[in-house]
């Protein structure tokens, strides 16, 4: 026993047979197992999700022919309310 830190396959050292954080999160990323991709799916679902429901909820968009029928109605009632004319 000469006290070496003993390491796995990898070279890692000791670090590596307690299976830290970055083995973990590697193995997660990089496995392919279907509970990491439905999982990932879940969290990418999530990150884009929460933002897209905040910002599309309140007033609901509106088709452009609904657009041109309230401009054009806006445009009628400005006309019509300075039909008098001033000249100077």
């Amino acid at each position: 026993m000469t006290g070496d830190a003993k390491t796995t396959g990898n070279g890692t050292g000791a670090a590596a047979g307690g299976g830290g954080f970055r083995a973990k999160l590697d193995h997660v990323l990089y496995s392919g197992e279907k509970k990491h991709v439905i999982a990932g799916i879940a969290v990418i679902g999530v990150i884009f999700g929460v933002p897209w429901y905040f910002m599309s909820r309140g007033t609901k968009h509106q088709s452009h022919q609904d657009y041109l029928e309230r401009a054009d109605k806006a445009r009628s009632q400005r006309l019509s309310t300075g039909s008098s004319p001033t000249t100077r």
